[in-house]
């Protein structure tokens, strides 16, 4: 298992250096899942949503929480982001709603927390806009797909 590069020496925690690593293109893919009643999932499907087009602004909402990540989570490094994109899936049978992220940057630090930021404030934008009719959303299953760049290299979850 590697070492917790968050922590110096003595256990404080702290900043990581990354003034001497190379910069390299990042990718980062995650996602979650937000599960609601039938005609929540209807609602939202069909846009008629009387505050509009749900995915529209969860999509907005994620690109925005992606440039802010290092505002949210202390220990991260502000990053120039070359691209991030959401996608959603919509699962009918189950009424639940998969978020994709998929976020890029070219630096010395990679994306992971820029796109899972990015899915969990997507879900929390469609649960914040449906919660009037459905305040029983479970979102869940949140989680990196994969991520390459960097010294690691590619990673891919099992």
């Amino acid at each position: 298992m590697n070492k917790l590069t968050h922590f110096d020496a003595s256990g404080q925690a702290h900043m990581v250096n990354v003034g001497d690593k190379p910069h390299t293109h990042r990718i980062a893919l995650a996602t979650g899942k937000i599960t609601m009643l039938p005609e929540t999932f209807k609602m939202i499907a069909e846009g008629t949503h009387k505050k509009g087009d749900v995915l529209g602004i969860a999509r907005i909402a994620g690109i925005q929480a992606s440039k802010k990540t290092s505002d949210l989570i202390p220990l991260c490094h502000p990053l120039a982001l070359t691209h991030v994109s959401l996608e959603f899936e919509l699962q009918a049978v189950e009424s639940s709603i998969i978020c994709q992220v998929r976020a890029e940057t070219t630096g010395p630090t990679g994306v992971e927390m820029e796109a899972l930021t990015a899915v969990q404030v997507a879900l929390l934008t469609i649960y914040d806009m449906a919660k009037a009719v459905d305040r029983g959303m479970v979102m869940g299953d949140v989680h990196l797909l994969e991520k390459s760049g960097g010294k690691s290299g590619e990673w891919k979850a099992a």
